[in-house]
């Protein structure tokens, strides 16, 4: 997928088979410098210009500073220029968030702590933005993956949610309709910047693993990930539901 039109059918078939987003919202978009969120990022900027949407839009980057453990440091310049760009204002939030989960907490398995680190800093700078939405990137494959990992590591069924209402802040992920593998492309053909992974423990993860193992169910069963969707949209596991058309 490189045509950005095609792009924004696909996240507004997601926005409004879920009411992700009304006229007059204030949405901060999580930033970590990844595809997926610098994708989100320009998707939205557009998206808001449609007069049926409308919104404001926020750029929030939580910097873990991995460098105080031996990992990358963030690279705010290269975020800022593509947010300056958009006409979206950037707000970098440092944390100490690598020290605490290896450090302090010496966390085998770190990534659920650090992702849970990582949205509360996010929530709670939105919300001192003055917004009631916060949109995060992930995608198919991510929902994917998390239904799967619960069914066969944590053996139960689950997925989050395309919508989440907390008593604060309203959690969307409007690239739910959107594919892994239809993203690079997208932003190699807009330009978007990407930066280098940072984290010390990044490709080893149980995360990793599943994405490996789904990956070569596909070539087997062609359309899997469609199917895992379908089923929980069918199942109405954890808010998923099927759309209108």
């Amino acid at each position: 997928m490189k045509n950005i039109q095609s792009a924004l059918s696909v996240m507004r078939r997601a926005v409004e088979n879920y009411g992700m987003i009304s006229r007059g919202d204030r949405i901060a978009v999580g930033v970590s410098g990844g595809k997926d969120s610098v994708v989100l990022l320009k998707l939205l900027a557009e998206l808001r210009r449609f007069d049926a949407f409308s919104f404001d839009l926020e750029a929030i980057s939580i910097d873990p500073s991995f460098e105080d453990i031996g990992g990358g440091r963030f690279d705010r310049e290269t975020i800022g220029a593509m947010c300056e760009e958009l006409g979206v204002r950037l707000t970098v939030v440092k944390t100490k968030i690598a020290r605490i989960v290896f450090e302090a907490r010496g966390e085998e398995r770190p990534c659920s702590l650090c992702a849970r680190l990582r949205r509360g800093a996010l929530n709670d700078e939105a919300e001192k933005l003055g917004c009631s939405t916060l949109a995060l990137g992930h995608h198919m494959d991510d929902a994917a993956e998390t239904f799967m990992m619960n069914l066969m590591i944590g053996g139960k069924i689950g997925c989050f949610s395309p919508v989440t209402e907390y008593e604060r802040i309203r959690l969307i992920r409007p690239l739910i309709y959107m594919r892994e593998r239809e993203i690079e492309p997208l932003r190699r053909a807009l330009s978007l910047p990407v930066l280098q992974k940072i984290c010390p423990v990044d490709g080893g993860t149980e995360r990793e693993r599943m994405k490996k193992t789904l990956i070569s169910l596909d070539r087997e069963y062609r359309g899997l990930y469609d199917s895992i969707i379908g089923a929980m949209e069918r199942g109405e596991v954890d808010g998923w539901k099927r759309g209108t058309e």
